[in-house]
């Protein structure tokens, strides 16, 4: 098929993933495009490569897409493997566990008016606008604009249902069966957590059965999102867990978005437990596992920018080297292969496993937290406050008509005030009358006249000094 109308596909191919509204940018012939555009650039880089993974969440648009995908890859020699229904991790499972380079379907936390396309290399590696997403984008073009070719021999499509061998897989890496018996409520926002979870922690999937009860929230999966966006970063879509927590009288409570690939947690009485705080811990128990196998093996743990000064804290503390890096996912991903660390935790709840293909996995982390929090007797607040010992505000995002201008302002106001550094926007550290230290983050967004700032410093006064004053220039 060609398009008699050309479509701008950079509106909606953004730097690490595709993402844009259905009917108007995503259609099945837009979708039929990228299929066989992802097989010719897949066939160019490697061109032994002959499976392609294939996987969809529960968006209503998602099976459609799928299909379409599907359509243009073997039209262009590909073999599909098709999951159907599931995680985004899921996929990460089977393009590292077979090798195969994977395509995911899914818009994540975004609304239901929305779908995407997460890409992979074989062996779970991202790719980005730097490392084939642009040539993707082109290829989809020409396609769209005269049409797709098949080859003389297409490919195959094949169903595979890949999350008994994910979820026995998870429970290789972290044992939970000899933990104290807990109660936890899942929120799984009826995205892809409502398939996984009762697979994992459960015994859906054929495993036996874990010292967990559940509760459930919203395990129907609905791409209308019913009851709340499935997007734990926002205060708001936290609450329902929150109370149920407090209700049931639960240990604890773990919040999923859309596509499963992000895990929030909950704790006893029902207050969030900061991403750091998660990837503290989380490292902390990567580190000793490491350490067991090799005293003497040097070991890595990535961290980016914004997370709280207190993971490289824990990091250094456990004997291990922290390795700061800018944000991004696939940047992140790229980090884990040149560095080989361990692991890697962002401050929006990635997090990612050298055993996980270096690919980040929201349920792995849980899993860990569930282990750290079973195998002693203290209450999730209390374990997670000795690694929540400074205050953050959290990203503010704040509408600029001339970011450039309110940059200059922080430049002004700071220079000579705090130590600067660039590495991702810009940072400015410093220490207070008191000696107690401050630092804080502003990035500019990529698509959107936006300034970000994160704020962190020893007191709860300090933080909300710095983050009211930085606020200030950038909104003056």
């Amino acid at each position: 098929m060609t398009s008699e109308t050309p479509l701008d596909l950079t509106a909606f191919v953004k730097t690490y993933d595709v993402r844009g509204l259905v009917g108007s940018q995503l259609t099945p012939e837009v979708v039929e495009a990228f299929g066989a555009a992802f097989a010719d650039e897949i066939a160019a880089s490697s061109p032994d490569a002959t499976e392609i993974v294939v996987g969809h969440d529960m968006r209503d648009s998602s099976p459609t897409f799928a299909a379409a995908f599907g359509a243009g890859a073997t039209a262009r020699g590909a073999n599909v493997t098709l999951l159907g229904l599931c995680s985004t991790d899921e996929t990460y499972f089977a393009s590292g566990s077979r090798n195969a380079p994977a395509a995911m379907f899914t818009a994540s936390h975004n609304p239901a008016t929305y779908n995407g396309i997460k890409f992979s290399r074989a062996g779970a590696q991202g790719i980005s606008l730097d490392t084939g997403l642009s040539s993707i984008r082109d290829r989809a073009s020409g396609f769209l604009a005269s049409g797709i070719s098949s080859v003389d021999s297409p490919g195959t499509v094949t169903p595979f249902d890949a999350l008994p061998s994910y979820a026995s897989y998870l429970r290789s890496l972290v044992d939970l069966s000899s933990i104290r018996p807990i109660k936890i409520v899942v929120d799984a926002g009826n995205g892809m957590g409502g398939l996984t979870v009762p697979a994992v922690l459960g015994t859906a999937a054929g495993l036996p059965k874990l010292p967990i009860e559940i509760i459930p929230l919203y395990f129907e999966l609905d791409g209308t999102f019913p009851n709340h966006e499935a997007n734990p970063l926002e205060p708001a879509n936290l609450v329902d867990l929150q109370k149920a927590v407090v209700e049931h009288g639960a240990d604890l409570g773990l919040a999923f978005d859309g596509d499963a690939d992000r895990c929030f947690v909950v704790d006893e009485k029902g207050d969030a437990v900061t991403p750091s705080a998660v990837a503290a811990i989380v490292a902390v128990r990567e580190i000793a596992r490491v350490r067991a196998l090799d005293p003497t093996a040097p070991i890595s743990v990535i961290h980016n920018l914004i997370t709280s000064r207190a993971v490289p804290e824990a990091i250094v503390n456990a004997g291990a080297n922290p390795v700061r890096t800018r944000v991004g996912h696939s940047l992140i991903k790229d980090e884990m292969k040149a560095t080989g660390a361990i692991f890697g935790g962002e401050h929006s709840a990635h997090y990612y496993f050298r055993d996980f293909w270096g690919a980040d996995n929201g349920m792995l982390a849980a899993l860990h937290v569930l282990a750290e929090f079973g195998s002693g007797t203290a209450p999730l607040s209390q374990l997670t406050d000795r690694y929540t010992p400074y205050s953050a505000s959290g990203e503010i995002n704040s509408t600029v008509t001339d970011v450039p201008a309110a940059y200059a302002r922080i430049v002004d106001a700071y220079s000579g005030v705090g130590e600067f550094d660039e590495l991702d926007g810009l940072t400015v550290s410093g220490t207070d009358g008191s000696g107690e230290f401050w630092w804080f983050n502003v990035r500019p967004s990529n698509t959107e006249p936006l300034l970000r700032l994160n704020a962190e410093a020893a007191t709860p006064a300090g933080m909300e000094r710095v983050r009211d004053t930085v606020l200030a220039l950038i909104r003056a």
